[in-house]
């Protein structure tokens, strides 16, 4: 399709009919090219939301911030919203709670932000548990098959039965079909044979019905009975689904059959089956967006009779069920608990997976599954073995298979539960954590950086060539933090009205959104890294120095020195000098820190004045702010 040819009328037409039909992939193709003619407000928002329906979230973090900058929250104030989710999908917790408390503070009274006040302070809650979570992580062991079971499409909905593996898939269209001009998603076996996957093979059309997408399989407690959705598109992304039964009989398995009323219910949308027991009677469970739910995608559940035929469906109730979708249910009989999927319950980004104990017919509240079964990203089609030994679920997080766009597609991950220990404590720092642990810690600390610290003008040491500095950084960071008022007043000097207010507000953004959260940052860094040092581990951290262009370079170079080196002496002093026996130690079988250190001075591309009469704009702008910074570039682990 010739975008760029067109003119702006007919792009903003083709959006339109784009967002009209949820194709988010090609409104987003139709903005970009209006953005680059038409950065207004308006064709930012609709760029951003496009963008971010179309899981292509940097550049919808992007575009929401300019809409932000510009808008101040007035006309677009869901901007502030948005930002608040996409940052907590990457996982940037304490950037996230800045623009959440922001957009509460424009204190929307009308009902058409009802909602998104409510699950704002939700979020809010919801962004220190997940930093709470992935510091505990649960004690498991994780793996992500290749080959046969995870490809560049998408996978989910796994059901392990005896040594098969069934699963969901979209990677091409059967060449048998009788319908080939479009991909639809099918249901796959893969057998495990001597610890090894072996080829996938597709069902056959009495599961996979060659004109409709196939979905979700489930089996009944004695594995007579199969449960599949069959899902047709109402548009390029929403999809409206019923289910299917089929029956071993005879030795075979029969045709699937559409399930009856009351499971299916015209109008709506009923999938992701899956039985269980309730009251040692067996019971279905399933979601769907039938009336007399809490909105959008509920879990339902529905007493099955002895001839086979089920009662009418139950709603799981408000404690489950939210304004939001609630999705593949999947319930344990031993232990009376549902695991279903929800982006409404306090999680730690997109779809997470919770738990929740049935008794007397009363749901209680929700449990967050933890982490790592949780990510940032969309976790769903929680599932166990039959023997209890293994947890299956899908996800687009970081590190699944991807053809294009980056998080745009689910794979199936499992992970093995292993008896849980108490950690040994020591004498001088924190307890001996697992190694499954120590791995998960490494992770989140490759995710902090880049790491960056600012510092206030000519900062440490003012007006001299040394290289080095007894402070460090953490005392450079309080005497900064201190000048907010003078910032605010010199950036401020001479405007009035809402030119004042905007400058105020920048500045105010600066020293929470990079300097106190770069600090925070850094501690969250220190904490993890005693963990992973007292584990025997060797960690190399990188740094790099950089100055805004005020002085000449070769003073520039040595202010660079001075800030790297006043971090190197919080390394030194933080915890009562903690680490000053990791570094560069070496023991064996000790931990170990190895420092890099890049020293660049001036930036290569500066947006700040080097004028050295201009100080409104040369020392107290933002633009100037960001410039005075080091970082930590590069953390890695081993030899």
């Amino acid at each position: 399709m010739a975008y760029k040819a067109q003119k702006r009328w007919a792009l903003i037409a083709g959006a339109k009919e784009a967002v009209i039909k949820k194709d988010w992939y090609v409104a987003q193709q139709y903005y970009h090219q209006l953005y680059k003619k038409d950065s207004s407000n308006k064709i930012k928002f609709g760029y951003a939301e496009a963008c971010r329906l179309n899981y292509d979230t940097d550049v919808a973090i992007k575009i929401y911030g300019k809409l932000a900058a510009s808008d101040k929250g007035n006309k677009y104030p869901l901007a502030y919203y948005w930002m608040g989710q996409l940052l907590k999908n990457k996982q940037k917790y304490k950037e996230a709670k800045v623009w959440f408390a922001k957009f509460l503070k424009l204190e929307l009274k009308d009902e058409n932000h009802a909602y998104y006040n409510t699950k704002a302070k939700l979020e809010l809650e919801a962004c220190d548990l997940a930093e709470r979570l992935i510091a505990s992580p649960l004690n498991l062991v994780s793996d992500h098959p290749a080959g046969p079971v995870n490809t560049k499409a998408s996978e989910y909905a796994a059901f392990e039965k005896d040594s098969s593996l069934y699963f969901s898939s979209l990677r091409g269209f059967d060449p048998k079909g009788e319908d080939t001009t479009r991909v639809y998603n099918k249901i796959y076996k893969v057998e495990i044979r001597n610890g090894k996957w072996q080829k996938a093979k597709l069902l056959d059309t009495s599961f996979n019905n060659p004109r409709t997408n196939n979905a979700n399989t489930c089996f009944s407690a004695d594995y007579k009975q199969i449960i599949t959705s069959r899902c047709k598109a109402l548009n390029a992304s929403e999809f409206s689904c019923e289910l299917y039964i089929s029956n071993f009989k005879d030795g075979k398995w029969q045709p699937s059959v559409k399930m009856e009323a009351p499971i299916n219910q015209d109008g709506a949308s009923t999938t992701q089956a899956n039985f269980g027991r309730v009251d040692g009677k067996p019971a279905l469970f399933f979601s769907s967006n039938r009336a007399g739910g809490e909105g959008g995608m509920d879990i339902w559940y529905a007493m099955q009779k002895s001839d086979g035929s089920f009662e009418t469906p139950v709603n799981a109730g408000k404690k489950i069920n939210t304004p939001d979708d609630e999705l593949s249910p999947w319930y344990i009989n031993e232990s009376n608990q549902l695991y279903f999927s929800s982006t409404y319950h306090k999680g730690l980004g997109g779809f997470d997976i919770f738990k929740s104990s049935l008794s007397n017919n009363q749901f209680s509240e929700p449990e967050n599954a933890g982490y790592p079964i949780n990510s940032s990203y969309n976790d769903i089609y929680y599932s166990v073995s039959k023997t209890g030994n293994k947890i299956y679920l899908s996800s687009n997080r970081v590190g699944s298979m991807f053809e294009g766009k980056l998080n745009c597609c689910n794979d199936i991950y499992s992970f093995t539960p292993k008896s849980i220990s108490t950690p040994t404590k020591v004498c001088d720092g924190p307890p001996i954590v697992k190694k499954d642990t120590v791995v998960a810690l490494k992770e989140q600390m490759k995710l902090l950086v880049p790491l960056t610290l600012y510092f206030h003008n000519d900062e440490p040491n003012p007006r001299t060539k040394l290289t080095s500095t007894t402070k460090n950084y953490q005392e450079t960071y309080e005497d900064y933090k201190e000048l907010l008022g003078q910032y605010a007043d010199k950036f401020a000097k001479g405007l009035n009205g809402e030119e004042r207010k905007t400058a105020i507000n920048d500045i105010n953004t600066f020293f929470a959104d990079s300097l106190t959260a770069g600090f925070n940052h850094l501690n969250r860094f220190i904490d993890m890294l005693q963990k992973v040092l007292q584990n025997g581990e060797t960690v190399r951290i990188t740094f790099k120095g950089y100055c805004s262009p005020l002085a000449s370079s070769d003073y520039n170079i040595n202010l660079a020195k001075r800030r790297v080196s006043s971090l190197r002496n919080y390394f030194n002093e933080v915890h009562d000098g903690w680490f000053v026996r990791y570094i560069d130690n070496n023991t064996p079988g000790e931990g170990k820190i190895i420092f890099d250190e890049m020293d660049v001075g001036e930036l290569s591309e500066s947006k700040a004045s080097d004028d050295l009469k201009d100080k409104r704009n040369s020392v107290y702008s933002p633009s100037a702010a960001s410039e005075r910074k080091i970082q930590v570039i590069a953390v890695s682990f081993g030899n």
